[in-house]
């Protein structure tokens, strides 16, 4: 006979681990801290790459003012301000990347105990199963 409990549970696991338990047993396998460093590196070297892009492309069209006043630019001062944005850039990035996965670890973790709760009861009743079979 099936056991209505043992399908509503095993339903609401499933439903669980198609969705977003793939991506939590991942995060489960990190320290909250080294999951959100990692992450950060990430940002750290995507906002690299995406500021050297997103330079060039400037460079590129301002290119004909780049030509006509290469000996009157302050390049000193050009260095600076382009600098002074890189990091206002990054500093934003970095804080929102380390907040942002912070809380998906944490939201990650309490979806994970639901889970695990989840597994703990069907457990229990599989001992209740065996039980009732080995004193018939």
């Amino acid at each position: 006979m099936i056991d209505n409990r043992k399908v509503r549970i095993m339903t609401r696991m499933s439903i669980y681990e198609k969705h977003e338990g793939k991506e939590d047993l991942k995060l489960n396998k990190y320290f909250k801290s080294d999951y959100a460093r990692l992450q950060v590196l990430k940002t750290l070297v995507s906002i690299t790459l995406a500021y050297a892009i997103v330079l060039v492309l400037v460079a590129l069209y301002q290119l004909e003012y780049l030509i006509d006043n290469a000996l009157t630019l302050d390049y000193p001062e050009l260095g600076k301000m382009i600098l002074a944005y890189y990091i206002i850039v990054l500093a934003v990035y970095l804080v929102g990347a380390l907040v942002g996965y912070g809380l998906k670890y944490q939201f990650s973790r309490k979806r994970l105990k639901k889970y695990y709760k989840l597994l703990r009861s069907l457990k229990e009743i599989y001992k209740e199963e065996d039980s009732y079979r080995s004193n018939m």
